[in-house]
């Protein structure tokens, strides 16, 4: 009974025939091996044909989705067990379908009863399954074994090297017996990491040239064969003759898969470079962007089954072909992580979009969209229709689609440093569209965008419209050569990435005549290079997360003249800058590593004494402003950070220290001689609910000058309270702030607190402050400054 189509499946059960019936063997191994605690669990029944086990397991407790992709099973099961509780029937392709109506918080226990080997990508749902487990959970499959199969159904049966695929990755994986049939209980990671294998026969010949074919099916899954050498591999081989690499793979793709594609429709997009053995090998990578046929393995000697596969679950396949790994790799960098170096030689070929994507993406895409919507960050139609139609997880691929198209406050994390610190990133989408609707683009614009990735300027593409344009530009080959692919791979073709410091602005032939209509800069920065400034036209805007105290704000700022005025501010935050604009923040150590003072602002004011102080009597001193559960206190942050002088940032790196201050946090700090001020919020209400509880900030002090400092920091936060605060959280005050050119004079600049950096002075006009400090103030200013409004 080798069925491979739905309809010879709804055929089936629609002439009354049955499968092999639930055995009791089988219904021991459940009970025993899966049992339902009290208070119940939940199961996914795939295959549930018309519904003995998705019933049974019922019986057991659980409450189970039984799904089928034919419409004829589900609706036998749903009438021969039309007095069972506890089971939803759902008419479900496990392989193909959006699986929108399984249970997004996973189950505890998935079946898979006689119907494993009837799966075309094995892999793929296996690993898809897994993901869906509840820790603890275990995932069965009950299948008939060669061992016990008639040779003329072997073909619906497994062999020991399919059993070891299929068990590979696990932590735990019980093998047992019911009637006959294999029953695989697997529980703990269904992840396998993938490794870069050679073949164990060396090749012959004094080099080897060959090329692979890289294809996606309708939804944006990629072809590897599983061979007999116990590895994946792309379709491909030698070359033979005068051909060239692409007809070369169309030919293999053909030999191989029955798959047909055009010499046309095959790019040769990169050449890899290595040897296999001590033999050199030459590589091409060739994109097969449309093809034809119906997947069949010809060569069964040499392959064992082809299947499609999840680009996010690569980094769990197992072994792959070092050259397949490799040109994988040239296509969707960064997919399998840690593989061995080799020669990459990317071609400039003009290669389309290919398009493909899962049901499942287009949904998840438009609940992103909604979601970011509903918040109030994308109120234009321009944007709201970038979000639903630019394909976020593309430009994403080693995650998994609801990671992706998360519609919260996470970040994809797409590059990390040697010490693990994330160094470029996909943003959060509500933080991506409230930076593109603060620029303010009209139908034709032309943007720069420092720091790339791919989708952010995609997303920027589309709301310029079919006659704008985006420069990209970052300091990193590695993201610069994948936001190129990516682009390709699903761009508008509107997009010029650059390999360069960001730092330094656009190459000069691709700024528009009168500057840039916008910027956007997707990394912090604590200065602003006056190249951004430069090349931007008049009343153009630059939005960019600038550092001000160690604390990060997206700005818009809009220019006139040589003058940069803010008209808008978003809490935020971004990876860390590269370039040659990258500050450095004075750091200095205290008891011996228990507590670090950083100077976000880069000017280090002295520290003798402090340790002693630190050693001695704390002060302390109540400021009488609360706050309750879920108060936005980030203005009072930037309010102490550009008012206060000796400004900076103490954090404690031990429990129950001389200060309190949590480990691994930081609170703002002001120094005097030898003394220490800094800022603590106490708990003064408790309570059950959350509107119950209460807040109040304290200010903590050492030293002889800590009294001083203390009134001078709780002033400050009364002031916050007066001026700054509002109820509603996104109704805080934001600052006045002007940006002029570094060496402005003092008498060219507009009253207000100015904070200094190399390349400009900012001033900063708070509500109630009329007072104004002409630069970075001194240590010695500190207990002489005003305390309050000026």
């Amino acid at each position: 009974m080798g069925y491979t189509a739905r309809e010879e499946w709804q055929q089936h059960y629609a002439d009354g025939k049955n499968f092999r019936q639930l055995g009791d063997a089988e219904r021991a191994v459940f009970a025993e091996h899966t049992p339902v605690p009290e208070g119940g669990r939940r199961a996914l029944d795939v295959g549930c044909g018309t519904g003995e086990l998705a019933a049974y397991l019922a019986s057991l407790g659980y409450a189970v989705d039984a799904v089928d992709f034919a419409g004829s099973a589900i609706a036998r099961a749903r009438g021969e067990h039309a007095e069972v509780e506890g089971v939803r029937w759902l008419q479900l392709d496990i392989e193909h379908d959006d699986p929108a109506e399984l249970h997004q918080e996973g189950y505890d226990l998935i079946s898979l009863r006689l119907m494993y080997p009837f799966l075309r990508d094995r892999s793929r749902v296996l690993h898809a399954l897994g993901e869906r487990l509840r820790p603890g959970g275990a995932l069965v499959v009950i299948t008939p074994v060669v061992e016990h199969t008639p040779e003329e159904r072997r073909d619906i049966a497994l062999d020991e090297d399919e059993i070891g695929l299929l068990t590979a990755g696990w932590k735990q994986a019980v093998r047992l017996e019911a009637d006959e049939l294999t029953v695989l209980v697997l529980r703990g990671s269904c992840h396998r990491d993938t490794a870069a294998v050679e073949r164990r026969q060396p090749p012959t010949g004094h080099a080897v040239t060959g090329a692979l074919a890289v294809l996606t099916d309708e939804a944006g899954r990629v072809l590897l064969g599983r061979s007999r050498r116990g590895m994946w591999e792309l379709p491909g081989g030698k070359t033979s003759g005068p051909e060239d690499f692409a007809a070369a793979a169309v030919r293999e793709l053909g030999e191989e898969t029955g798959l047909t594609a055009l010499a046309s429709d095959a790019y040769v997009v990169t050449m890899l470079v290595d040897d296999s053995h001590g033999v050199p090998r030459l590589t091409a990578v060739v994109r097969i962007t449309a093809w034809s046929g119906t997947l069949t393995n010809q060569e069964p000697k040499l392959f064992d089954r082809w299947e499609w596969h999840d680009l996010h679950a690569f980094s769990c396949v197992g072994d792959v072909f070092t050259p397949a790994a490799q040109a994988l790799d040239a296509i969707w960098p960064g997919v399998i992580p840690d593989l061995p170096p080799v020669h990459a030689y990317p071609l400039a070929v003009d290669q389309p979009p290919v398009p493909g994507e899962p049901a499942e993406a287009a949904r998840l895409r438009h609940e992103m969209a909604e979601t970011v919507i509903d918040g109030g960050w994308a109120p234009s139609e321009q944007v709201q229709e970038a979000l639903r139609t630019v394909p976020r997880h593309r430009f994403a691929p080693e995650v998994n689609l609801a990671t992706a198209y998360d519609g919260g406050d996470r970040a994809v994390i797409t590059r990390r440093d040697e010490t693990g610190a994330a160094i470029s990133s996909v943003s959060a989408a509500w933080l991506q569209a409230d930076m593109i609707e603060s620029l303010h683009l009209q139908s034709g614009a032309i943007v720069f965008e420092a720091g790339s990735g791919g989708y952010n300027a995609e997303l920027i593409a589309h709301v310029a419209g079919s006659e704008g344009r985006v420069v990209t530009v970052d300091i990193d080959p590695w993201v610069v050569r994948r936001a190129r692919r990516f682009l390709t791979e699903a761009g508008s073709g509107r997009v010029t990435v650059v390999e360069a410091d960001a730092a330094l602005g656009a190459p000069a032939h691709l700024v528009p005549r009168g500057g840039f209509d916008g910027s956007v800069i997707t990394y912090n920065c604590w200065d602003i290079a006056p190249a951004w400034r430069e090349q931007l036209a008049e009343g153009g805007r630059l939005v960019l997360p600038l550092e001000i105290g160690g604390y990060t704000r997206a700005i818009t700022l809009e220019r006139h003249g040589q003058v940069l005025h803010a008209r808008h501010f978003t809490y935020c935050g971004f990876v860390r800058d590269q370039g040659q604009q990258a500050g450095t923040v004075p750091v200095a150590g205290l008891l011996d590593g228990e507590l670090t003072l950083r100077f976000e602002n880069g000017i280090a004011a002295p520290t003798a004494g402090l340790e002693e102080a630190l050693r001695g009597p704390r002060h302390e001193l109540a400021t009488g402003v609360t706050m309750g559960a879920g108060a936005y206190f980030g203005s009072l942050q930037l309010y102490a950070a550009t008012t206060l002088p000796t400004f900076c940032q103490l954090a404690a790196h031990q429990d129950e220290g001389v200060t309190g201050v949590v480990k691994d946090r930081d609170t703002p700090a002001i120094l005097g001689d030898g003394s220490l001020a800094y800022l603590m919020h106490v708990q003064t209400r408790y309570g059950e609910r959350p509107e119950d509880k209460e807040w109040e900030w304290f200010v903590h002090a050492f030293g002889e000058q800590g009294p001083q400092l203390a009134e001078q920091l709780a002033a400050t936060v009364r002031a916050w309270d007066r001026h700054v605060r509002a109820d509603d959280n996104s109704k805080h005050a934001d600052p006045i702030l002007t940006i002029h050119p570094a060496g402005t004079p003092d008498d060219l600049l507009p009253d207000g607190d100015v904070l200094d950096k190399e390349h400009c002075r900012l001033v900063f006009r708070w509500p109630g402050r009329n007072g104004h400090l002409p630069g970075p103030a001194r240590h010695n200013h500190a207990i002489a400054a005003a305390t309050g409004e000026a």
